[in-house]
């Protein structure tokens, strides 16, 4: 992700004034991160690259929950450990291997940050259920059990898109309460429903100054892969899931080989001959990013999709630990407006709660340039998280 030429040098006034008015650890460690994830290229991310913590990407191990063992894998800094966090992907069949989530891994404990990257195992299936919560419940538990990771009994949790909201969920239940040092959700979600339903309908929840945008095709594929079992005869289940399991592949190899990944969509395309109705008709609208017809097929069905206890607004108790909600100013998989009422809500219970709308990131990606105000909000919003 490569922002433009001109915010190199908006980005190298920024970091001289932090050197000279903060002088402040936690601004310089965020500085660092943003540079390296960034990965703005020339002399000012080597030198930055040069100075981060060398990480050692630990195998993999597995995690023992409720749920079964999850694999996971450490992302360990050399040096002392502070602080160690739980960081969780949202919605991707690649898990752990997904390449934005390892070098996001490595970047956070390239910042001194030990990390445990952990897929989800419902959220690898396509499916976003409270039982993820119970997952993330147990592995943060488990790590801050670990005295080599979690010194003081606590750890950070940074879920990312529908595991930004189920972080917030975990972190709330009496069980993880004081073992939680803060949440980061980027991107994530306040009501699964709102945003199931946005997604099939393009209707929002509304925040002041916040604007809504059409619905990303992904997320009525992943709606109709869940909801498949209640819009086809039994029989055409597993085939139309194959069809729409081999779109959404390719949809995340665009970010890996495209070459790779057109071949996939052509496969994808070339299974809807081999299907009959009405999967077949599905399938081609997923494969054509047909939101507009497919939305009101899945409608009848988002009641059944939407588990409630996926949601922090309907959760039955809240953090204790300060919440950080990171929101890009267009996503069109879960709404802007989702963190912003979220906040609002979070606020109202007493929560310590921040909230970043980004011009700076889209959905859970950091990829446009801005001005150098925003590159600021963005250093100070992680300076804050990576001083707690």
């Amino acid at each position: 992700m490569r922002l433009r030429r001109p915010l190199v040098v908006l980005l190298l006034l920024l970091l001289t004034a932090t050197a000279l008015v903060y002088a402040a650890r936690p601004y310089a460690r965020a500085a660092s991160l943003f540079v390296r994830v960034a990965n703005i290229g020339d002399p000012i991310e080597r030198f930055f690259e040069a100075r981060a913590r060398t990480v050692d990407a630990q195998s993999p191990h597995t995690v023992p929950t409720r749920e079964g063992d999850v694999q996971a894998q450490f992302y360990r800094p050399e040096g002392r450990i502070r602080r160690s966090v739980l960081l969780v992907p949202g919605v991707h069949s690649m898990g752990i291997a997904e390449p934005r989530l390892t070098a996001l891994a490595r970047d956070l404990a390239g910042s001194g940050i030990a990390v445990m990257a952990m897929a989800l195992p419902d959220l690898v299936a396509y499916r976003i259920t409270a039982r993820s919560a119970d997952v993330i419940e147990d592995a943060a538990a488990w790590l801050a059990a670990q005295p080599a990771f979690a010194p003081d009994g606590r750890v950070g949790i940074v879920g990312i898109s529908f595991a930004g909201g189920l972080a917030i969920v975990a972190a709330g239940r009496p069980p993880l309460r004081d073992k939680v040092a803060y949440v980061v959700s980027f991107g994530g979600h306040g009501d699964l429903g709102r945003v199931l339903h946005y997604l099939a309908t393009g209707d929002a929840v509304q925040a002041p100054g916040i604007a809504t945008h059409p619905p990303h095709d992904y997320g009525v594929a992943v709606i109709l892969y869940a909801a498949a079992d209640r819009v086809v005869p039994a029989e055409q289940v597993a085939p139309l899931r194959e069809g729409i399991r081999t779109f959404l592949l390719a949809s995340q190899l665009t970010l890996v080989d495209m070459n790779q990944a057109n071949a996939t969509f052509a496969k994808a395309r070339e299974m809807v001959k081999g299907l009959p109705e009405p999967s077949a008709t599905y399938l081609k609208y997923v494969n054509e990013r047909n939101v507009k017809a497919l939305g009101p097929i899945l409608v009848p069905h988002l009641g059944l999709e939407a588990d409630p206890a996926a949601s922090p607004e309907r959760a039955p108790s809240v953090p204790a630990a300060p919440v950080f909600l990171l929101h890009g100013d267009g996503d069109t998989v879960i709404p802007t407006a989702e963190s912003a009422v979220l906040g609002d809500y979070l606020r109202s219970k007493g929560v310590d709660v921040r909230v970043l709308i980004s011009q700076i990131i889209t959905h859970a990606e950091l990829d446009r340039s801005a001005a150098a105000a925003e590159i600021w909000r963005l250093i100070a919003f992680w300076a804050d998280v990576l001083d707690r």
